[in-house]
């Protein structure tokens, strides 16, 4: 057998899983957990499953959620998936191979045949960073010119902010009063 590569496989998985509409973040979760068990495993060609263990790895806590994902896994050629229908005995996986050649990993959508001499390329997508929102700086200028009128001082108009005081701590409170 093949010796698998753990990171030139999860890296081309997750290219695929990237380019597949068809799957959800169950699906993912669910590849994962069977991946780590193909690890656990040493990477045997075949192997078996117990449904409560996947579910427990992935997440999954619903029985028809679990079988639905790991049939159309299967489906889409993701695993190969034989259940057993033996309470006793798991079920048989058997995973793919994706990425796991010696050679350098490349991005097979780059290149005119599908093959390269040159090192694979990652795109960059970087924000573009300001030092400060200048909507939020004028927000803040127009909340300090702001002038409120205040109820209790017969309508005179001071500079502060409303309902500063909602628990009405002031001098003049008379702590005999129930709150």
């Amino acid at each position: 057998m093949e010796e698998i590569n753990y990171i030139k496989h999860l890296n081309a998985v997750f290219l695929c899983f990237s380019r597949d509409n068809r799957l959800n973040p169950t699906h993912i979760s669910l590849y994962v957990a069977l991946f780590q068990l193909w690890n656990q495993n040493y990477f045997k060609p075949e192997f078996y499953i117990n449904r409560e263990e996947v579910m427990s790895f992935s997440k999954i806590g619903s029985k028809s959620t679990y079988h639905r994902c790991v049939k159309e896994l299967s489906l889409w050629s993701y695993i190969l998936y034989e259940p057993s229908h033996n309470p006793f005995k798991g079920s048989r996986i058997k995973m793919f191979d994706f990425g796991t050649s010696s050679g350098q990993a490349l991005d097979q959508s780059r290149t005119n045949n599908g093959t390269s001499s040159g090192q694979a390329l990652v795109p960059i997508n970087k924000h573009i960073q300001t030092l400060e929102n200048i909507k939020n700086l004028n927000k803040r200028e127009n909340l300090k010119n702001l002038i409120f009128e205040n109820p209790e001082t017969n309508g005179k108009r001071i500079e502060s902010v409303p309902y500063q005081d909602n628990l009405k701590t002031s001098s003049d409170k008379k702590y005999n009063e129930p709150l």
